[in-house]
């Protein structure tokens, strides 16, 4: 059985930028897929974009923590000798991965209808704003758009609190794991049918299945529910579903009876409760909580209400995540080599394989880092014509170290 990943022997085309495509990418590499990257003379413009101006080597950390197990060459698709050269990759390539605008693919000439000419069992994955047509196809996609449009910010925080977003870029990542699924189930159906796909993905129905639970509640009743002024976690849900404070720190609580929540607590109106999931009196009992939790240190708290197998965590910030044991012993903290960083601290795989484990095999790359030995190997240049191609700009030339 192959040791490098499950999806070993694969090719992928990735002509994606910013964060849900390199996501998903990143993924299937991880699986042991050979990724492509081909990025516009500039670069990905995810190399020019860092959460807190964060740099690392001259990389950006933004762009480092969603590209590793690539290879990287820069081409001009502007160029007709820049698109004969990604024509040449796709009709080799099990998989091309694109997050343009619609219509961009199209107009490049390799598009699935076209590529599939060529290259007849060709999976081609779309990811865009919105979707390939409707009222807005042309519109600008974005985490924080889609966030917006699909109503995520309304239901978050408490009453008073103006519509607040998530930070993460959960419109992103989502579409990402949808664009691996995607990618999974086309290669499967290949499999069986000898056929090939494309397949469209968008931040606005990925951010609406995320939401699956709660718009099902909307559509049964048509009501905006009203986000609790006490802090309960979600405006769906009663109490005690939610954060309280601690004499040193927060600790999470979850769907647990009342009854045992008071019996810990020293809660006398709680003890005929049996409701997991209180509503018309969450605020109330939200406060009554507050008031008891106030007076415990968390690490007491959680062995108390641990030992009743009551739902509760504590509230960690990073520098705790990054030093939880669990955390460590799921591997999920992992460090990278890297030419220009030394070492890359980020999260590690968080799905084991036992017979095809995946592995983080290749850093994220320098821009351009391999297109002498891509250009080779998919094009079949000689180092005349590389040459050729990095005056003329065709092909960028690998970033200096």
């Amino acid at each position: 059985m192959s040791r490098t990943g499950p999806l070993e022997g694969i090719l992928i085309a990735d002509f994606t930028q910013l964060a849900q495509g390199p996501f998903a990418t990143m993924i299937l590499g991880d699986m042991g897929a050979e990724i492509v990257k081909i990025e516009p003379p500039g670069g990905d413009w995810m190399r020019n974009f860092a959460l807190s101006g964060i740099y690392a080597g001259g990389e950006t950390i933004s762009y480092m923590c969603f590209n590793r197990n690539k290879r990287s060459i820069g081409i001009d698709l502007k160029s007709k000798e820049g698109l004969e050269l990604v024509r040449t990759l796709c009709d080799k390539a099990d998989v091309v991965i694109e997050n343009f605008r619609p219509g961009v693919m199209k107009r490049l000439g390799i598009d699935y209808e076209t590529l599939k000419k060529t290259n007849p069992d060709i999976i081609v994955v779309s990811s865009s704003g919105y979707g390939s047509s409707g009222p807005y196809v042309t519109r600008p996609g974005q985490d924080l758009l889609a966030q917006a449009i699909t109503g995520f910010p309304t239901v978050i925080g408490r009453k008073e609190d103006p519509p607040t977003p998530i930070a993460a870029g959960i419109a992103d990542l989502t579409a990402g794991f949808h664009i691996v699924y995607g990618t999974l189930a086309a290669l499967i159906s290949r499999m069986n049918t000898g056929e090939g796909q494309s397949v469209e993905v968008n931040l606005m129905s990925s951010i609406l299945t995320t939401q699956l639970d709660q718009f099902t509640a909307f559509l049964a009743n048509r009501t905006q529910p009203d986000r609790s002024s006490a802090g309960i976690a979600n405006p769906w849900t009663g109490a005690p579903y939610g954060l309280y404070k601690c004499i040193d720190g927060w600790i999470a609580i979850a769907m647990n009876p009342l009854s045992e929540i008071g019996e810990v607590l020293d809660i006398p109106e709680f003890k005929n409760l049996e409701s997991k999931n209180e509503i018309s009196k969450r605020d109330e009992y939200k406060r009554l909580i507050d008031a008891k939790t106030i007076n415990w240190k968390v690490d007491d708290l959680l062995e108390k209400m641990l030992e009743k197998d009551l739902w509760c965590a504590p509230l960690q910030d990073y520098e705790a995540v990054s030093k939880d044991p669990q955390v460590l012993h799921n591997e999920m903290i992992v460090s990278i080599p890297h030419p220009t960083a030394g070492s890359l601290e980020t999260l590690g795989i968080p799905v084991k394989f036992s017979g095809t484990p995946s592995k983080i095999r290749k850093h994220p790359p320098l821009f351009s880092e391999h297109a002498n030995e891509l250009a080779r190997e998919f094009f079949g240049l000689n180092d005349s014509q590389i040459s050729d191609y990095f005056a003329k700009g065709i092909i960028s030339k690998p970033k200096k170290i």
